[in-house]
């Protein structure tokens, strides 16, 4: 394997790595700063206030993005396993 199939790989996996957690890290970054916003307004400092919407938040979307994530997943492991045989040669 030449470093430059190593750095698209890498590139891939990342890329992939991006993709499949993006929808996730921003629906819960835009849950936090909403409820953060609610606290200072009312100052109410309530811990349990910020994880419980978060946690919500994280499993609806990956009960409404799962299958559209693993899809993501599994076409790029399958991309590897196939790619096998170029890199030994």
């Amino acid at each position: 394997m030449s470093a430059d199939q190593a750095l698209y790989l890498m590139n891939e996996l990342v890329w992939h790595a991006f993709l499949v957690a993006g929808p996730i890290l921003i629906g819960t970054l835009i849950v936090g700063v909403l409820i953060s916003i609610l606290q200072v307004a009312t100052q109410v400092q309530e811990i349990t206030l910020s994880y419980v919407p978060k946690l919500l938040t994280a499993a609806t979307i990956l009960v409404v993005l799962g299958s559209w994530m693993l899809g993501k997943l599994l076409q790029f492991a399958t991309s590897l396993y196939q790619g096998i045989p170029a890199i030994g040669g």
